[in-house]
């Protein structure tokens, strides 16, 4: 497919050198102005960050998408830890910073299918697969990543303006989901989430659709969930009722409910009666061919780092 954005236009402004050593640039989602947008800050511009690891093992790879509620993003522990996790074992792994409240549905929902349309379309630039393609996310990313697997293409409308990247499909090959927001909708749903992607008064059309446990059917990919009982943020129902439905629509499906209260913990290294969840997911992406056996071992459990770098920019920066 033609590549219609060059390279050079899709590099943000940096960052700090402190913080840019340690990242590798950022893809602007679309250079020449978001569908949506407020304006023309940073907090306007929807990007992704690629981490290639320098030798892969697998040509799967890894679209990332942090939490925050639909308020912030998490980028830190929920999105570049991930990353390097995954580079870990010779994954590459593309992190999500997308538009958050003040901005409303569909604007997150474009900006998750922008971002998994675009790993697609330059897939062989990264020398991946464009069938092997998956989102981890944890939360309210859990819940985008969710709406991508379950709805695909008709998750959000397409921009007025639209290009090559959106001919893409942009439904995942796998769903790896930490404490999701799934549903939209009393007792369970996230109230913090459903009103800031849409609104005080929320269409009960789009609060259905987006409960996404109701939309599974048998074209959902197949998920790992990984969540804790007593979730003092997201009701564990969450993830309960998305795997029964996934149980029932005969998707393949893997479940890890651990005896504990915690939330946004990402890969929970500073928690030893959770630090063993990450294991679990290696093992589920091998017997999943997702991964090889023979792939470089997970890295050692490490501190939880930071929800957001200090001195990094984007439209997901928590806001005073």
């Amino acid at each position: 497919m033609t590549r219609e954005i060059p390279a050079t236009a899709q590099i943000s402004a940096p960052a700090p050198p402190e913080i840019l050593k340690s990242l590798p640039p950022s893809i602007v989602l679309w250079p020449s102005g978001a569908p949506g947008a407020l304006g023309d800050a940073e907090a306007d511009k929807p990007r992704l960050y690629p981490f290639v690891p320098q030798t892969k093992s697998t040509t799967a790879a890894v679209l990332v998408i942090p939490g925050g509620g639909y308020a912030h993003v998490a980028i830190g522990h929920e999105g570049i830890q991930f990353a390097r996790w995954l580079n870990a074992q010779g994954v590459t792994a593309f992190v999500l910073d997308y538009r958050v409240a003040p901005y409303q549905y569909p604007v997150e929902i474009q900006d998750g299918m922008r971002a998994l349309r675009y790993v697609r379309t330059h897939a062989a630039e990264y020398g991946i697969d464009p069938s092997r393609i998956g989102v981890w996310g944890s939360s309210a990313g859990g819940h985008l990543a969710s709406t991508l697997g379950v709805h695909g293409n008709d998750a959000a409308p397409l921009p007025e303006k639209t290009d090559s990247v959106d001919q893409a499909d942009a439904r995942p090959n796998f769903m790896v989901l930490s404490y999701p927001v799934i549903s939209m909708q009393p007792p369970i749903g996230h109230t913090g989430s459903m009103k800031n992607l849409l609104g005080e008064t929320p269409d009960p059309q789009l609060q259905r659709k987006f409960s996404n446990q109701l939309g599974v059917n048998a074209q959902t990919p197949m998920a790992f969930l990984f969540a804790s009982t007593g979730d003092p943020t997201v009701p564990v129902e969450n993830s309960l009722d998305f795997y029964q439905a996934l149980e029932r629509a005969h998707v393949p499906a893997e479940l890890h409910i651990y005896d504990y209260a915690d939330h946004g913990c990402g890969l929970c290294g500073s928690i030893p009666e959770l630090a063993t969840w990450p294991l679990l997911l290696r093992n589920w992406l091998i017997h999943e061919k997702w991964l090889p056996v023979d792939a470089p071992l997970m890295p050692p459990a490490a501190p939880t780092d930071p929800s957001w770098p200090a001195g990094l920019d984007g439209p997901g920066k928590p806001q005073p």
